[in-house]
């Protein structure tokens, strides 16, 4: 069943209202997508634009249960749950996501329409609308109201028959009518008293033709002024939706009735107009904040002032939202962009860019920024420049140079004053007039939007650079047997802040596991995901996980973050006794290898699937890192160039990293500056380790084979070797978990094989090596009980103690904090 011939009155009634959400003018903009669902929850209707929305063809869907074809099997109980709610008559409207067919989520804004069908039988209607595309919409008529309600030029929208759809008060104030009695009328019939048939005639021109017509005269009588003949200038053009289609006219209109001024005001309205325009498309092209008040400064000099300047308030230029000017207090203002069509001084006169200059609470420069209201000095002499510049020693400049009209235009936006916008004639014989104010703040408030976006995204910058350096080590471990040099370089774009992070985890045994990682994608959200997995990361290491199982953990993590988070890494563990690296990848770039002879390669790793895919599986190589060898790991920002092959930025990189003479920190500096040299479209994130000998009295191993009393050999080779060690103080202690720990190796394992202690700068640690596959627990022991104290034992007695897996069984070991005395 593809479609239904009925529909309850109540419900026809709610559903159009719905419908025309998505609608403007008669033409829709958003698709609208409609089902209708049995009380059991089946699907007996399914529109084409449910089929776009959701990727199921209705030969699926109708017939189907709705909630088994678009909700998660997680979610599925508690959409039957409001599913019921909704058909024992409690309406429901809301945003949801819903599974499309290809797997994604989609969220969708649904309305609920319960009704009756044939028989009494219930049924709901649903309405469902893409939330993506209804913002777009919400924000394109933002703008578009914004633009109508700001603008002091007359300005309307026909539909395809010329009648109004929608003009500004601008508007309906020279027509002498109110807004509403416009809707839906056409010129002739609402404005008989204009030259009417003239007017349609132009716009059914540019209807058909699509060229825009400017300065079309219109002359007559309005009821704005019934008594006395007016004439207008105005500009049409043709209104097409994405795919062409003709939505109507648009026009903007201006008053140019003095008969001796027409031509002349016609001139100057038609270079206003294009002056606007070409404004419009030059203002606000980046999120830089200097870069937009430059942009207004071009766009007005030399064509409507010799001289301009834009001054900011200090809070704005450090991303902050300036306070209400005081009454009584001066204002502080710097000089961001500063412009003078010819030579005559006054850009020497004027704060050069960068100067601040503080204007007395009584200065006309003050009472102007805080009423919000420009100031206009048609005509300007020694006098008044006097009152307008903040200091008696620029008078004479600008009396030198010429000025002789000035205008002050606040920057404003969502009801803040961010600055003040000077523009001063100085060739130019035209003094500014009232008409010239309106063009100023026209052009001063697109920019001041623009510059308000640039200081609300560098504060949004600002909280996502200091969470994501926040998140990335403050401390880099250092640990026996391996040199580590890193580096973090933030993208060079001042739009972009990725997720790249690093991390070295200090492991038990002095071992060490490191992690570089890259989140796809940019913003605050990129890098709080990348928080999360960092945190979940290093969990997952000190847990001695091996690093295909830590990545595996850290795969459902991303995909439990949701909403489309992938993420790239490659996690590398480092034994310093045997020089060994365990490396496991999901979809990172593979290390670099660099021998102690000095030649490289990428290492040959699995490459695996990214994280957030879920349910993928990985697998670690094992390598052998000689003293004197180097690896790498790193993010894509620092090898991929537009245009380029990963492998060209790859070879380059095993390159710069060849050879013997360089310390590691030096390297790490080679490959930022030949890889690097012009900056980077992503972050980089990279970690250079060089493996180290390990000095002999650091380790010491004992092999438990052959007969005897095992335990016993493991108490006095632990003894000796802490006597000789320097730290005999810890050998009771040691002595005793030695003992403990190959006991229940005895026990419970296949029998132990090694025991090895080792220390570094600040522990002890304890390895008993073993064949059993079992780690061992803390058990509860009656009193009697003759055993099942040795790791209650052992875990008091240890800072910290734990299990990990080995190809041959496992490793149970335990650490005693040292003194800072006993390291060296």
């Amino acid at each position: 069943m593809h479609g239904f011939d009925w529909i309850a009155e109540d419900g026809a009634g709610r559903a159009e209202a719905g419908a025309a959400s998505a609608r403007l003018g008669g033409h829709r903009l958003v698709p609208l997508a409609t089902a209708l669902l049995e009380a059991d929850g089946r699907i007996l209707h399914w529109s084409a634009e449910a089929e776009e929305l959701t990727g199921h063809p209705a030969d699926r869907a109708v017939g189907a249960y709705a909630a088994r074809l678009l909700a998660p099997e997680g979610m599925r109980a508690k959409v039957h749950e409001l599913f019921q709610e909704i058909m024992a008559g409690s309406g429901w409207s809301g945003v949801h996501a819903i599974r499309h067919s290809d797997g994604s989520s989609v969220e969708l804004e649904f309305h609920t329409y319960p009704i009756a069908g044939p028989g009494g039988q219930p049924l709901l209607l649903v309405t469902a609308s893409d939330v993506r595309t209804l913002r777009q919409v919400e924000a394109d008529l933002a703008v578009l109201d914004g633009l109508f309600n700001q603008s002091p030029i007359g300005m309307a929208v026909y539909d395809t028959d010329l009648r109004f759809v929608r003009l500004n008060h601008a508007l309906a104030k020279i027509n002498g009518l109110t807004v509403d009695e416009h809707l839906g009328r056409r010129v002739s019939s609402l404005l008989p008293g204009l030259n009417s048939a003239e007017v349609e005639a132009v716009m059914r021109q540019v209807l058909t033709t699509g060229r825009p017509v400017v300065d079309a005269r219109s002359h007559g009588r309005t009821p704005g002024d019934p008594r006395r003949d007016r004439a207008w200038s105005a500009s049409y053009f043709r209104l097409e939706d994405s795919t062409g289609r003709v939505l109507g006219v648009s026009s903007n209109l201006i008053d140019v009735t003095e008969r001796f001024q027409a031509e002349a005001r016609a001139a100057r309205a038609q270079e206003r107009l294009a002056l606007l325009a070409e404004a419009t498309a030059r203002i606000g092209t980046t999120l830089d904040l200097q870069r937009t008040a430059e942009e207004l400064i071009e766009a007005v000099i030399p064509r409507f002032a010799d001289f301009a300047t834009v001054d900011l308030l200090e809070p704005v230029l450090r991303g902050e939202e300036p306070a209400p000017i005081h009454p009584e207090r001066p204002v502080l203002v710097r000089a961001v962009a500063v412009g003078e069509a010819y030579e005559a001084g006054l850009t020497r006169a004027a704060d050069a860019v960068g100067a601040t200059t503080e204007y007395d609470a009584q200065r006309v420069y003050t009472q102007c920024l805080r009423s919000g209201r420009p100031l206009l000095r048609s005509h300007v002499d020694e006098e008044v420049l006097r009152g307008l510049v903040p200091t008696s020693d620029r008078v004479a400049p600008g009396v030198e140079a010429g000025v002789h009209s000035y205008l002050m235009v606040p920057v404003l936006a969502r009801g803040m004053v961010l600055g003040g916008a000077e523009f001063v004639r100085t060739r130019n014989p035209e003094p500014f007039t009232a008409a010239d104010v309106a063009l100023a703040e026209e052009l001063v408030a697109r920019a001041a939007l623009a510059i308000d976006n640039a200081r609300l995204y560098r504060r949004e910058r600002e909280t996502a650079l200091t969470l994501q350096r926040s998140l990335l080590p403050q401390e880099i471990h250092r640990t026996l047997g391996l040199e580590i040099a890193h580096r973090y370089l933030p993208s060079s774009l001042v739009s972009e802040v990725g997720g790249d992070w690093f991390d070295v985890v200090p492991l038990s045994c002095g071992r060490v596991a490191l992690v570089v990682g890259d989140v796809m994608g940019h913003g605050i959200r990129a890098a709080a995901t990348m928080g999360q997995l960092r945190t979940v990361a290093r969990t997952l290491a000190t847990l001695d996980l091996p690093p295909e199982q830590v990545l595996t953990r850290l795969d459902e993590t991303a995909s439990a973050i949701g909403e489309g988070q992938f993420a790239t890494c490659v996690c590398l563990v480092y034994d310093p006794v045997d020089r060994t690296c365990l490396v496991a990848s999901a979809g990172h770039l593979p290390p670099v290898r660099v021998a102690a002879d000095g030649s490289s390669s990428p290492v040959d790793l699995p490459p695996g699937l990214p994280l957030g895919v879920g349910g993928a599986t990985f697998e670690s190589i094992e390598f052998t890192l000689p003293v004197g060898a180097t690896v790498a790991l790193y993010t894509d920002g620092l090898v991929e160039r537009r245009g380029q092959d990963l492998d060209v930025g790859i070879g380059l990189l095993a390159r710069t990293l060849s050879g013997r003479s360089r310390t590691l920190e030096e390297s790490a500096d080679a490959v930022l500056a030949t890889l690097v040299a012009d900056g980077t479209d992503d972050d980089i994130a990279m970690i250079l380790a060089r493996a180290l000998p390990v000095p002999a009295e650091r380790i010491a191993t004992l092999h438990l084979t052959g007969e005897g009393p095992l335990a016993s050999q493991a108490r006095r080779f632990a003894r000796s070797t802490l006597q000789a060690w320097g730290l005999a103080v810890h050998a009771d202690f040691t002595e005793l978990m030695v003992s403990e720990l190959v006991t229940n190796a005895l026990l419970h394992a296949d029998a132990p094989r090694r025991l090895r202690l080792y220390r570094d700068d600040r522990t002890l640690t304890v390895e008993v090596a073993d064949a059993g596959g079992h780690s061992p627990r803390l058990r509860s022991s009656a009193e009697h009980d003759e055993g099942g104290r040795g790791m209650h034992l052992v875990s008091e007695l240890a800072h910290r103690w734990g299990t990990r897996p080995t190809k041959e069984g496992k490793v149970v070991w335990a650490e005693i904090e040292l003194p800072l005395r006993a390291g060296g």
